[in-house]
């Protein structure tokens, strides 16, 4: 595979997924993979030009008021906690079992999009009632009820452990259906939480010493530019537009993870 059809697809795989807050990292791992990079430094590179994109697009959700940092830390801090269980845990499955999980999942990810869900505005003025806060995201003030939203980012969060995943797949409909926030918002805030789940993990992946430079830094420089690009669409694009798009390209990855299992 020549590097100038590495760097379109790179750059596709960027645009697409910024639009809808999946990150992508599973397709660049692929791209890299099929181009004969050894698995290893693929993992490691998707990883860096992952946080690259998503860091990118963080600046350009955060510009136009579509990141509620207050849901980057209350769902950082349940998914990480309870992602490091879904890891642990894994090893209790098979390779297939996983696949098949996964592949159920986005399955259903994708169908729960497609359902035509309210958002949950509140007022300013109103007082929080025992387990439920408001969180201000730009101009829109949003309530969350705790006792839904906590348990569901902790399932959320083991369940992207367990099958190895950033959970951009799963973390878009948990806000857009548990939390009741808007389609910017969730994508916004997906993108930013990816950023640092992808940070963490290429931090991993390098102290191995499987860090290319020379590979790395340019496709970084491209999934930069998919980054910005994707970011900008999406907000420019209609909610039920982007939730069509996350559906059919979780479906995608779900009948590719299919195809995958039952191919070998």
């Amino acid at each position: 595979m020549t590097n100038i059809i590495i760097y379109s697809l790179v750059l596709i795989v960027a645009i697409t997924m910024t639009m809808v807050g999946k990150g992508g990292g599973n397709f660049y791992v692929v791209i890299l993979a099929i181009a004969s990079i050894p698995m290893h430094q693929a993992a490691t590179t998707g990883q860096f030009i992952l946080f690259s994109a998503s860091l990118a697009a963080m600046f350009v959700f955060h510009k136009n008021k579509s990141v509620s940092w207050a849901l980057v830390f209350l769902i950082g801090s349940f998914t990480s906690l309870s992602a490091l269980l879904g890891g642990y845990f894994s090893g209790v499955f098979s390779d297939y079992i996983l696949k098949m999980i996964f592949a159920i999942m986005l399955f259903i990810s994708g169908a729960i999009m497609l359902i035509p869900v309210k958002e949950n505005k509140g007022n300013l003025d109103l007082k929080n009632s025992f387990g439920i806060i408001k969180i201000k995201s730009g101009d829109d003030i949003y309530r969350i009820n705790l006792f839904l939203a906590i348990p569901i980012t902790i399932l959320t969060g083991f369940a992207s452990g367990m099958v190895g995943v950033s959970g951009g797949s799963f973390l878009v409909p948990l806000m857009v259906v548990a939390f009741g926030v808007s389609m910017h918002i969730a994508v916004g805030t997906a993108s930013s939480l990816i950023m640092a789940i992808s940070l963490m993990g290429f931090t991993g992946h390098a102290i191995h010493g499987d860090f290319n430079p020379k590979l790395a830094i340019p496709l970084a420089v491209v999934t930069i530019v998919g980054g910005i690009i994707g970011g900008k669409f999406a907000l420019k694009s209609k909610p039920k537009n982007l939730k069509k798009l996350f559906a059919y390209t979780n479906w995608f990855a779900a009948l590719f993870m299919l195809y995958n299992m039952f191919s070998k």
